[in-house]
């Protein structure tokens, strides 16, 4: 990954020097802001994440452009698929708005720490779960944080959290393209670092800030390995019959055809998930034969192909 924003001025001093956001060539740069409560310097710290997340064999984040297109129940979903099979663990860094905790039933846990670490809870007996949900005194605490507490908090996780051996650590992110994202980027440079699913809902306002999300994972050279269209339509409890709600304008495909990018599936809206999801109840679980548990089930499938397929291009190079 470069050092230096492919939207910065000649004069950039680079995200990893010690003037990143404040030498005075970094006036009017957009990316100013981001690069000074980013990690800076050679930070002793990102040798420590490395060893730590050395015995996880795939990261993978999950990125939306928008708010409110269900990005955090596509990472609960994926990762009860993937745990069915294998060693899967949730990083929740949507540190404003931690919703796994919830979606996963495992809300008023404690995180415990010993001689290794800090312990993640375990929904289920292959899936983890680290998140600032279980550090808040109530459900209702607002986190009013500025992003270098934020960044902290995000290298405290990726440093200090014992996950033990995984095969996936799916990281739930906000929206946008903001603080939290370059900072997992640069934290995760050198490790294990598999890609990104970019999540959209059909709507066309939607897709235009995934596409943001798509420019962003190129200048920062994160592989995507995939887009999942979330909301695509609703599945009746009672007949299994799907009816649009969104407008049918094929946004998400045309994205997909202009970057030349794999959908991975298109998801339902399902009223037992998002009843599950309100009661911290695992989906897949409750219900492994209905068609969205399938859906999901050939989503991480089209995952595993496409990390297959990076794996063999970066075998070949």
């Amino acid at each position: 990954m470069s050092d230096v924003p492919e939207n910065a001025p000649q004069s950039c001093p680079g995200t990893s020097s010690g003037d990143a956001g404040k030498a005075a060539g970094c006036a009017g740069c957009p990316n100013r802001a981001a690069c000074a409560s980013g990690p800076t310097g050679p930070d002793p710290d990102l040798a420590v994440i490395r060893s730590r997340l050395a015995s996880v064999k795939k990261i993978i984040l999950i990125l939306s452009g928008k708010g409110g297109v269900g990005k955090s129940t596509v990472t609960s979903m994926l990762a009860q698929v993937l745990s069915l099979d294998r060693s899967v663990a949730v990083l929740d860094v949507d540190i404003c708005g931690p919703s796994q905790p919830t979606m996963m039933g495992v809300e008023g846990e404690q995180v415990h720490q010993s001689g290794s670490g800090w312990s993640p809870v375990y929904p289920d007996e292959n899936l983890a779960l680290m998140s600032i949900g279980f550090l808040l005194k109530s459900r209702d605490d607002a986190v009013v944080w500025r992003g270098p507490r934020k960044n902290g908090l995000i290298k405290q996780f990726l440093r200090d959290v014992d996950w033990g051996e995984l095969d996936y650590l799916l990281v739930d992110t906000p929206p946008g393209t903001s603080d939290e994202h370059l900072t997992v980027v640069q934290y995760l440079k050198g490790c294990n670092l598999a890609g990104a699913i970019l999540v959209t809902t059909p709507q066309a306002v939607a897709v235009q800030d995934v596409r943001k999300e798509f420019d962003f994972c190129r200048k920062v050279s994160l592989p995507v390995l995939g887009v999942i269209e979330n909301m695509k339509g609703y599945m009746c409890p009672n007949c299994t019959v799907r009816s649009d709600i969104f407008p049918s304008n094929g946004a998400c495909e045309k994205m997909c055809r202009d970057f030349g990018l794999k959908l991975l599936g298109e998801v339902p809206l399902d009223s037992k998930l998002a009843q599950a999801c309100d009661e911290g109840k695992l989906f897949v679980q409750q219900f492994p034969d209905a068609p969205v548990t399938d859906v999901y089930k050939n989503i991480a499938q089209g995952i595993r192909s496409s990390l297959e397929e990076s794996d063999q291009s970066d075998a070949q190079k």
